[in-house]
């Protein structure tokens, strides 16, 4: 019998299961519906339809490069509780992901979840989650995630908070352990201060315009009586704090000794150790979570979802 893309719809309303599921479900049972009903729940898969609708802010994320530093990818795959976040499964899963990525020609995440799947070929990465969600029984998904390559550079991961935050580093630089210390380094600072742009020729016009207008209007409610020289030198040092603030190698280096050190500086003083040209080429940083509106549970509620 064929399956029309109706019947897949309608299983789908029904069940809750993925598109591809329902799919396979329909082709399994020669489009009966009740026998693709009962083979989605034989295979745990129906009962996802109660687990959509909730909220996945917690999970982890993980880095994986190449051994020769030379490929890299940040992936973020959420749960939504912080107890599945630290289960070895999931983790061992999130590892899976990020392999499956690095290894394939891939742009976003909807791409991704239509390719076999890099553990058994014959289902698809989004009925791998899916299985995954029927056991670990919290719903989960692929979020986001990055691919960085640098044929010429070496790119650096560093992992916070056991995956709360996620980095990584692109350096134009050659391969040696002063190399690597410094994009260790730079993707600690990065995680910790969260700068926008590695430098001031990447910030946009259009983010400077807006600042000067808004601290322009501040400067003039502040100093009513000024003349517009000194409003002009005022809004003008408080946007270059604003970048030194946004911009990586604008920062303070957070392990200068002397505590005034310029990220740009601490840069430089690697080159010359190492008799090479050294610049950072970009960075990528992720958040568990960022963005995601999250649902208040206290403690006790937690304990008790997991113990159902």
């Amino acid at each position: 019998m064929a399956i029309t893309a109706g019947m897949v719809k309608e299983l789908r309303e029904i069940t809750g299961a993925g598109m591809m599921d329902c799919k396979k479900a329909l082709t399994e049972t020669d489009g009966d519906m009740e026998k693709a009903i009962e083979f989605l729940r034989e295979k745990g898969l129906a009962a996802i339809a109660k687990k959509a609708n909730r909220i996945a802010a917690e999970g982890i994320v993980d880095a994986l490069v190449t051994d020769d530093l030379k490929k890299a990818v940040l992936v973020e795959v959420n749960s939504e509780t912080d107890f599945v976040a630290k289960n070895a499964e999931f983790r061992e899963y999130v590892g899976r992901v990020a392999a499956q990525i690095l290894d394939a020609d891939v742009k976003d995440v909807d791409e991704l979840l239509k390719m076999p799947w890099i553990d058994d070929s014959t289902e698809t990465v989004e009925e791998a989650l899916s299985r995954k969600i029927s056991i670990i029984g919290e719903k989960l998904s692929i979020r986001r995630f990055e691919k960085i390559e640098n044929p010429d550079g070496i790119i650096v991961p560093y992992i916070h908070g056991g995956g709360k935050i996620g980095v990584l580093v692109n350096l134009n630089a050659p391969v040696n352990d002063e190399t690597k210390d410094c994009g260790k380094n730079l993707a600690m600072q990065v995680a910790a201060l969260s700068p926008r742009y590695v430098d001031r020729s990447q910030v946009d016009q259009e983010y400077i315009d807006k600042e000067t207008e808004i601290l322009t209007a501040a400067a003039k409610n502040e100093k009513p009586d000024a003349n517009d020289k000194i409003i002009e030198g005022m809004v003008k040092g408080r946007i270059n704090k604003e970048l030194k603030e946004i911009c990586l190698v604008d920062q303070v280096y957070v392990k200068a000794e002397d505590g005034k050190q310029s990220v740009g500086s601490y840069v430089k003083e690697v080159a010359a150790a190492v008799g090479a040209d050294v610049t950072v080429a970009g960075f990528t940083r992720f958040e568990t979570g960022e963005g995601i509106e999250k649902k208040e549970e206290n403690f006790a509620e937690e304990v008790a979802k997991q113990m159902q």
